[in-house]
């Protein structure tokens, strides 16, 4: 039964909340010493950082029925420096993998990267010469539900190969069990047998799904990084990035991935 009232379709109902308000940090027990009193819900603030990255609106033009935006920018910020935003993320996504049937630590995931464009502020840039974009890239792995399991934002000057090894290198250390990844031609070459070299006796490899032919078609694997990027952009605050900091762009994807994430475990409740 529907107990807290929702004002967007944003907002958390009461079966998603319940999800995850185990996850989100609590206020501070005991008698405060220092500091103003709480005053916001932690669902609320929650709710308003789904509002702004679903809606793309700047933090200044939250409605006046969510909480302050300093005080809503302040929590997102706090949040994304002490890896909360991290933790939520890969908590819901081991439980939606289970909820799917699958085994918490995948054998196989699938990388790709993403340029975007971004806004007129400071911050790391850089030229894509073959996408022809001035802005970033988002290079991630998602395993083969489509969820992410790595992601890395660099310059979008920064080649697919360069940033790969990064992204590996940071699976391999979570993802004992990793045995197959699958890419496009971009990575083709010395990578394959840098990613062969990780683990030894065959254990690991990086498989190479080419395009055949012209026009659009359907490749195994590959579309499903594909539809986990066309997950991104249906959140407006990701069809640029207006970031300055870029652990900022990095917990913006995860609040993406996140908000998806709880609507499917309530649907499977």
């Amino acid at each position: 039964m529907q107990t807290h009232p929702t004002r967007y379709p944003t907002d958390l109902t009461d079966e998603e909340w319940n999800q995850i308000k185990s996850l989100v940090p609590a206020p501070r027990s005991g008698k405060r010493k220092r500091g103003r009193p709480i005053e916001h819900e932690r669902r609320a603030i929650v709710n308003a950082v789904f509002y702004v990255v679903r809606s793309g609106c700047a933090w200044r033009l939250l409605p006046s029925d969510f909480p302050p935006w300093q005080t809503v920018y302040g929590y997102f910020r706090t949040w994304s420096q002490d890896w909360t935003w991290t933790f939520m993320h890969d908590t819901v996504r081991d439980w939606v993998r289970k909820t799917e049937g699958r085994a918490v630590a995948p054998t196989a995931a699938i990388l790709d990267s993403q340029s975007v464009k971004t806004a007129e502020q400071p911050g790391e840039r850089g030229y894509d010469a073959g996408k022809k974009v001035n802005g970033r890239k988002r290079h991630i792995a998602v395993d083969t539900l489509g969820l992410v399991l790595g992601l890395l934002i660099t310059s979008a000057a920064v080649q697919d190969r360069a940033a790969a090894k990064t992204l590996i290198a940071n699976l391999l250390s979570v993802f004992k069990r990793l045995q197959l990844i699958w890419a496009d031609g971009g990575y083709l070459g010395t990578l394959v047998q840098w990613v062969k070299a990780r683990r030894p006796f065959g254990k690991l490899r990086l498989e190479i799904v080419p395009r055949r032919g012209q026009g659009f078609k359907v490749l195994p694997k590959r579309w499903i990084v594909e539809r986990t990027f066309g997950w991104f952009y249906k959140s407006r605050r990701l069809c640029r990035d207006y970031e300055v900091r870029l652990d900022h762009s990095e917990a913006m994807i995860r609040v993406c991935m996140l908000r998806l994430m709880v609507k499917r475990l309530a649907n499977a409740c």
